[in-house]
């Protein structure tokens, strides 16, 4: 019987979103893909650091267990496949297990998603983040940078969405960039029993609800938590979608403006994941983070 992705937590990840190789990313920008080859081919025997999402990785794949596979790691990367070899013997240095890769030397990946019925993609290149998400994949831009201090809690992974652009559309963002707070309370006071459309990290939210429903003998646990600048009485809409997909989030901030960074660096997030760049450099200062290209501030940055 073939082996089979679907029912699984799939997480695609490029090679710069699991190891630092922003050194020899740095060559690729300042050079060609002969000298980043030869660069990764002479590193062969010697493995990369971590990278921003290395944590996340390990703690996921602790969900699986003898006879019981209930994640997926996979390797999906604008590397050519000689330089593939390095990813794996660095997963291999520092006891990743991964089975599968695609490397594509320079074709944007997003193409192979549906085929891996992955959940979420994280990369360092915004391009490929972009068309992922206009392809109805949850993806995020990952911090190399970002602070890896959430490492803690070794048998929780511990998840924090921005609702707006992520979890919901941006139906609502919408409303308060072009009319403003007034209008946006207003209008989410007025609709606050219709639940929002989905956002691009609703099937991701979905996989991780499943997820957190099974029983690991190890003690892996997950927490998730919605952390918004909404406030009353713009929080009950939010609330309501949520309870209108099914789905319950461990702990829910409404925030109402005040800096996000504060409350992340108390919650520990393994990730975290907003649409608003301003919010994710700050963030990043904090906790492993991702940016997720999409909805109306995005596109009206594409569009500068």
């Amino acid at each position: 019987m073939a082996f089979t992705l679907s029912g699984k937590l799939v997480v695609a990840i490029s090679s710069r979103a699991l190891f630092d190789f922003e050194e020899e990313n740095r060559i690729f920008e300042s050079t060609d893909d002969s000298a980043y080859m030869k660069l990764q081919l002479d590193r062969l025997g010697i493995a990369a650091q971590t990278g921003v999402a290395f944590p996340l990785v390990k703690k996921l794949l602790a969900f699986n267990e003898e006879g019981e596979q209930r994640v997926e790691v996979v390797i999906l990367s604008r590397n050519d496949p000689v330089s593939g070899l390095r990813v794996f013997r660095s997963a291999e240095h520092h006891g990743l297990h991964l089975e599968r890769g695609v490397f594509t030397r320079g074709r944007p990946p997003y193409h192979y998603l549906r085929s891996l019925h992955a959940n979420l993609f994280l990369s360092a290149n915004e391009d490929d983040v972009r068309a992922t998400i206009d392809a109805g994949f949850p993806a995020a831009r990952v911090y190399p940078e970002s602070s890896k201090t959430a490492e803690s809690h070794p048998n929780e992974i511990r998840i924090a969405f921005d609702g707006d652009a992520v979890l919901f559309s941006d139906e609502a963002e919408q409303v308060f960039q072009s009319e403003g707070l007034v209008a946006f309370v207003d209008h989410e006071s007025k609709n606050a029993a219709i639940p929002l459309p989905p956002g691009p990290f609703k099937p991701l939210l979905e996989a991780l609800h499943r997820l957190q429903r099974t029983t690991s003998e190890k003690g892996m646990r997950i927490r998730t938590a919605l952390v918004t600048a909404r406030s009353a009485p713009a929080h009950e809409r939010a609330i309501r979608t949520l309870m209108a997909w099914g789905i319950d989030v461990d702990e829910a901030m409404f925030l109402g403006g005040l800096s996000k960074s504060e409350f992340l660096r108390e919650f520990e997030p393994d990730f975290f994941f907003d649409d608003q760049t301003g919010h994710c450099q700050s963030a990043a200062s904090v906790a492993p983070t991702g940016h997720v290209v999409s909805g109306v501030s995005n596109r009206q940055k594409s569009e500068d």
